[in-house]
């Protein structure tokens, strides 16, 4: 890890915690104290953006209020109540971790990271999240934000999608960790989210601009686009579709039909075709059935029969 000057630090820290102070987002849940709530609202968050996350939260809160009442209710209830969430694997694995807490750790939450990531559905992110936001633990939450917040400050990036490897990054974290984690965590995400953004950072906003090592960014930026130059595109992974559909929308399609089935109701593959895609011909059944099996793996649905005479619906269990 390269050598950091201690006064350098602490005075990046000051200016971002002041702005923190004046700028930070107003969100529900940083209000809370209950660490099931906080556990919720960082699984939500992990592939949701924040404004669904506050509309959603509160609802889903006052269906299953603990993690025993969460456990206690089906599988299929806790995948509908997820509807407008998106990534329903998340709510399957919040199922699954809210039985696994209630029958290995008498319905109390782990506060520790290590614990914390060996539950389903936990990460190294979000087993780190909930020990600092809900049990005040002393450890650094490196998201996207931070991560690229902390590459801009400590290293000289190139283009705004540069950024530092998640070791270095992680080190410098670490390092620099105030005594005040929570806030020191969420100051750095707010202003990463707000001003240090991907592809166009407001520069002349930041609060550490005159110390960060990728000052530049904004100018830079400023000056491609008056160029007429269109920002450096961030290569992302190839998702497989089928008709120009992503195969994460079609299983949502289906997800979201299986919602609508009442109880213990099932659908048939060829009425659940039919449902999800309004041109869907017999000849697609291989296909349709490969995204079922998928999602049967994953315990998001249940199936009776076999293969084109299966129907198929919500897991219960």
């Amino acid at each position: 890890m390269k050598a950091l000057n201690p006064a350098h630090v602490k005075i990046i820290r000051k200016q971002i915690i002041t702005w923190y102070r004046n700028h930070q987002r107003p969100l529900f849940w940083r209000t809370l104290r209950d660490t099931y709530a906080i556990l919720l609202s960082e699984i939500m968050l992990q592939q949701t953006q924040v404004d669904r996350v506050e509309e959603k939260l509160p609802s889903f809160l006052k269906k299953f209020p603990t993690l025993d009442a969460l456990a206690s209710a089906s599988k299929a209830d806790v995948l509908r109540a997820w509807q407008g969430l998106g990534y329903n694997n998340r709510a399957a694995h919040l199922w699954d971790l809210a039985r696994t807490v209630v029958e290995q750790y008498d319905g109390n939450l782990p506060s520790d990271v290590d614990t914390l990531q060996r539950l389903p559905g936990i990460g190294p992110y979000t087993a780190r999240a909930v020990a600092c936001f809900a049990f005040r633990k002393h450890t650094s939450v490196v998201d996207v934000n931070v991560r690229r917040v902390l590459s801009r400050i400590f290293w000289k990036t190139r283009t705004c999608s540069d950024v530092r490897g998640e070791r270095d990054v992680s080190r410098i974290a670490e390092h620099i960790l105030p005594r005040d984690a929570q806030s020191w965590n969420q100051a750095l995400m707010d202003l990463g989210s707000t001003t240090c953004k991907a592809q166009k950072p407001l520069c002349l906003a930041c609060p550490v601009s005159r110390m960060c090592r990728s000052r530049h960014l904004g100018a830079h930026e400023e000056r491609r686009k008056k160029s007429g130059l269109a920002p450096k595109k961030v290569e992302r992974p190839v998702e497989p579709v089928y008709q120009d559909v992503p195969r994460r929308i079609w299983r949502g399609r289906i997800v979201e039909v299986l919602r609508n089935v009442n109880g213990r109701g099932s659908i048939s593959l060829p009425e659940l075709g039919k449902s999800v895609k309004s041109n869907f011909t017999n000849r697609e059944l291989p296909w349709l059935s490969s995204l079922v099996d998928a999602l049967l793996r994953d315990g998001i649905v249940s199936t009776t029969g076999h293969r084109n005479k299966a129907r198929v619906m919500l897991a219960h269990e």
